[in-house]
């Protein structure tokens, strides 16, 4: 419904429920990201939670002395004993709050409406998630009806055949291109099948826009614009959308960069004898020395995205945005704003991937004008993200050691586990960050029916670990890059995004992913 306000549409369908069996029913109905909070006048009771997958952010917390429950999207970080009260709504479920018997008791209880698979019912994890969350001084309880909302995806295939039980396969036992990689009839109707569920997926987020009111018909300004690193999932999103987007607008390609750390001071003659020469600053591992302080991995791949997109599509303009950002610019900004964004999450990864997003999200860089460059701020308000790709296609290193050591059951436990935690990873922390800008994050890996078509597929037809990087990992995704008509883009190995834009290299070097980040704390 494009042309409609879709909070007041949901809103009118919860108001003609007259039961939580029909308020279940209509929210197992509902697809896309949402976040709610409804009141229920006719039974006094106030109902909220999360999609199935936590793509929109909401926060609870609860203040013991005053006995108050507080529901928002956005909560600050505050020092002092408060400083961890905020926590994020478990997306398990949907939660009711009977507010007169909260009233008559003085305490606060949820009632629980878990997400369960079709007869099978809520899992134990899904439960305790849920009971195990709940604010300091209130309590949860699992509604004693047993309804229960009807996921929205299939589950995971965990099928293993036996040939692979009794003989795994080696590294580098294979072809290690793709192009010399036969891809089966059987899984060259999976990456055909994969193109037509993504290609709808990422069609349905560039149509349905944001209404511009009376603007003017001919404005040449980007609608859509992507977070781009010139990685495969970025690649891919970027010529699907190409597909559905009116040839006149631009695409807005978000690349973000943090300032590379100026090399170990050279001796006194040397510095001389080089005086005239430009700094040359290192990107880390094989890549070559640069004159630019921003030249980062994801810089120079972004930069190569950009050529086969342009030479693919060669009619579409295509906004490059260098989004440059120095060191001082980073401290201030997350201190300011950042930290707030990315509470409660506190790790090291949440401030790296946190900062990334905020910076790319704004849009504010440098694209190429006539000879040099000129400054450009993206007014897109839908920002289409890669997240969902890794975690469904065994993309990230621990995927690979999982296989290395206990083969093909490993990875699919692996995978399961993936799938498991997305809503609790990072999809708030995203939807709070981009949302600051007033934009709106989608993700289109992420749309029910592709997570409901890879789940369906068996682990080894989306990925084959035998082969070596920069292929076997997201290989499904790739022979799919292949038949959409990329090139080199298609065979680049996994960078994380703190690594590929040099986040991670900015500040504390000896710092684990997993560490509680001090620099988010707010004085």
């Amino acid at each position: 419904m494009p042309e409609e306000n879709d909070t007041a549409v949901v809103s009118q369908r919860l108001s003609s429920c007259s039961s939580s069996t029909e308020i279940l029913s209509f929210l197992s109905t509902v697809r896309g990201p949402w976040g709610f909070i409804y009141y229920q006048k006719a039974g006094d009771c106030l109902w909220f939670g999360r999609d199935f997958l936590g793509r929109r952010s909401l926060l609870w917390k609860f203040d013991a002395e005053v006995k108050a429950l507080t529901l928002t999207s956005v909560g600050a970080h505050c020092a002092g004993p408060a400083a961890s009260a905020w926590q994020e709504v478990p997306a398990a479920g949907v939660y009711r709050i009977d507010l007169k018997a909260v009233s008559d008791a003085g305490c606060v209880t949820f009632e629980v409406y878990p997400w369960a698979h079709g007869e099978n019912g809520p899992s134990y994890s899904c439960t305790q998630a849920i009971l195990e969350s709940v604010p300091s001084g209130c309590t949860a309880v699992i509604n004693r009806s047993g309804l229960a909302l009807t996921s929205p995806v299939c589950p995971l295939n965990t099928s293993i055949p036996e040939s692979f039980n009794q003989e795994e396969m080696h590294p580098n036992a294979h072809p290690c291109d793709l192009e010399q990689l036969p891809a089966g009839r059987e899984r060259g109707e999976a990456v055909k099948r994969l193109i037509g569920v993504l290609s709808e997926a990422v069609r349905r987020r560039v149509q349905a826009l944001p209404s511009q009111g009376n603007s003017d018909p001919s404005d040449d300004n980007a609608r859509i614009a992507i977070l781009f690193s010139g990685g495969i999932d970025s690649m891919i999103l970027a010529t699907l959308a190409e597909r559905h987007i009116p040839a006149h607008q631009p695409i807005d390609l978000l690349n973000v960069a943090f300032q590379l750390q100026e090399p170990r001071k050279q001796k006194e003659s040397a510095k001389k004898k080089h005086k005239e020469k430009p700094t040359e600053w290192r990107t880390g591992g094989t890549e070559s020395l640069t004159s630019s302080p921003f030249d980062v991995p994801d810089r120079i791949t972004g930069r190569a995205g950009l050529k086969e997109l342009q030479q693919l599509n060669p009619e579409r303009r295509w906004n490059f945005v260098e989004i440059n950002v120095t060191k001082e610019e980073l401290q201030e900004t997350r201190r300011e704003r950042i930290s707030h964004l990315v509470h409660p999450l506190d790790t090291v990864l949440d401030d790296s991937i946190g900062c990334a997003v905020w910076f790319a999200a704004r849009g504010a860089g440098l694209i190429a004008g006539d000879g040099d460059q000129e400054p450009f701020t993206s007014s897109a308000k839908v920002v289409l993200t890669g997240i969902g790709a890794d975690e469904q296609l065994a993309g990230y290193s621990r995927h690979r050691v999982r296989f290395k050591t206990s083969g093909h059951q490993g990875l699919v436990q692996e995978l399961a586990m993936e799938l498991a935690r997305i809503p609790s990873r990072n999809l708030g922390r995203d939807d709070r960050v981009i949302g600051d800008h007033g934009k709106e994050a989608r993700f289109p890996y992420l749309d029910e029916d592709v997570v409901s078509y890879l789940n369906s597929l068996p682990a080894w037809e989306k990925a084959d670990l035998s082969l070596p990087r920069g292929v076997g990992e997201k290989l499904l995704l790739r022979l799919a890059a292949r038949q959409l008509g990329l090139g080199q883009s298609a065979v680049l190995p996994k960078r994380a995004m703190q690594f590929g834009s040099r986040i991670a290299k900015m500040e504390d070097h000896r710092e684990r992913a997993s560490d509680r980040c001090t620099r988010l704390l707010t004085e």
